[in-house]
């Protein structure tokens, strides 16, 4: 593994700049330490040769004996069996080979070996490749290469209803400075902290979770499979966004995930004349439940209120005019369009951020949170700003479908939940 020169920034001196982010962020052992709230280690699948077809995409360790070892110009193998080509292959590539002190095939033919990376294919079969000496441990015998048999995570079941939640979950950053993004002066998130965040997810226990403030998808797939393993999130949706400090909009879900569309780039002009794009994203999800027909999730994280209501609140109902000009459209050409929006819209119900995006008449966005005691209504838990500014909201043909009395936030504080939003969540039947 590379990397560029350490840089350290104003404000962030526990970050480097890397040169592979999304390696870093999913494998690294460099970043180790009491910094780093997920060890590069935890969760991370430990497997037979035999069964690494099963952890194809994920960085794991895989355990067994080489039997062979032969090279190409390219590449020095090392053969786990001794079919051509062999079910699982390391690979070390040639230009790679200065790092390792003496010949690889020589060390480590007719050794149990444990060897650490991202599990790719080659014509459909498994293998790891080996940049580096670290990523190859020798075990002293049969003993320490034997593994229980992998089980991947269960996936569940869909109900009669789905659980849809929206949760702000305060900076999900990583321990990695992303030297294309303003992201110095936000610590990564302690890892109390995300204990407390996937403890009100497990609460919850939703179908689908839109989230805001997430750095990238690797931390988030990390996050969901160090605390959240056995919730059967089988799918992850991340868009890179606008915002400049990286955060961005997301989702996960246990219902199938079809297209996605992206409106990061859309333009828009402001009441002061300048042309802007959202400040974050309106990801669009389509999701195809196996026992229902598609319906959609439009995930949103409005203009915040930083540099002053006054100069924000302009910006933030620009930005509900676009979405309501998309939702418009798409319910114009197709009245029965099933979509669900929601999100940290950053503004209360009254505003007209959220009259905008509700709208009036037959293509009008249906609400839920009405049987909620007012005193309740709270998803912004910061004092003196306690207000409710995260919602759910519904197309008709969704609205139909809302499961009476099942709208509920869940009262929080960073303290006590590990963000200063509330997670909001919403039923509604499949059929």
């Amino acid at each position: 593994m590379q990397f560029v020169s350490p840089v350290r920034r104003p404000g962030c001196s526990r970050r480097r700049v890397l040169l592979f982010i999304m390696v870093i962020c999913i494998a690294s052992p460099v970043i180790a330490g009491e910094q780093t709230p997920i060890k590069p280690d935890e969760a991370i699948p430990v497997v037979s040769w035999e069964q690494a077809d099963l952890v194809v995409g994920r960085v794991a360790k895989v355990r067994g004996f080489i039997l062979g070892a032969g090279s190409s110009g390219s590449f020095v193998f090392l053969n786990f069996d001794q079919k051509k080509p062999g079910k699982f292959t390391a690979l070390i590539p040639t230009a790679n080979l200065s790092q390792f002190e003496g010949d690889p095939q020589k060390a480590y033919q007719f050794k149990f070996v444990e060897v650490r990376g991202l599990v790719t294919t080659y014509q459909d079969r498994p293998q790891i490749k080996v940049t580096e000496p670290s990523q190859i441990t020798v075990l002293s015998d049969e003993s320490q290469a034997k593994v229980a048999p992998y089980a991947p995570p269960a996936f569940k079941e869909l109900s009669s209803t789905i659980t849809i939640a929206t949760y702000n979950v305060l900076n999900l950053f990583d321990p990695v400075d992303d030297p294309y993004h303003d992201d110095a002066s936000t610590p990564t998130k302690p890892r109390e902290q995300l204990e407390l965040v996937a403890r009100q997810i497990r609460r919850a226990n939703a179908d689908i979770i839109a989230f805001q403030e997430v750095e990238n998808r690797w931390y988030l797939k990390r996050f969901v499979d160090v605390f959240l393993a056995d919730m059967g999130y089988r799918y992850f949706v991340h868009f890179e966004g606008n915002d400049l400090r990286g955060i961005d909009v997301c989702l996960v879900s246990r219902v199938p995930v079809g297209p996605v569309t992206s409106h990061r780039h859309l333009k828009f002009k402001s009441p002061d004349g300048k042309e802007r794009r959202m400040s974050r994203d309106v990801l669009a999800v389509t999701l195809w439940p196996s026992k229902g027909e598609p319906f959609e999730v439009w995930v949103l994280h409005l203009k915040s209120n930083f540099g002053g209501r006054e100069y924000a609140e302009s910006i933030r109902v620009a930005e509900a005019k676009l979405v309501r000009r998309l939702l418009d459209e798409r319910l114009k050409d197709e009245a029965d369009a099933r979509i669900i929006v929601c999100g940290d819209f950053n503004d209360v119900f009254e505003s007209s951020t959220l009259k905008t995006l509700i709208g009036t008449g037959k293509m009008r966005m249906h609400t839920f949170f009405e049987a909620i005691p007012e005193s309740q209504r709270i998803t912004y838990n910061r004092e003196p700003y306690r207000s409710m500014i995260d919602f759910i909201i519904a197309s008709e043909a969704v609205a139909k479908r809302y499961v009476g009395g099942s709208y509920a936030i869940f009262d929080g504080t960073v303290e006590s939940s590990g963000s200063d939003h509330n997670l909001v969540l919403a039923k509604f039947e499949l059929n």
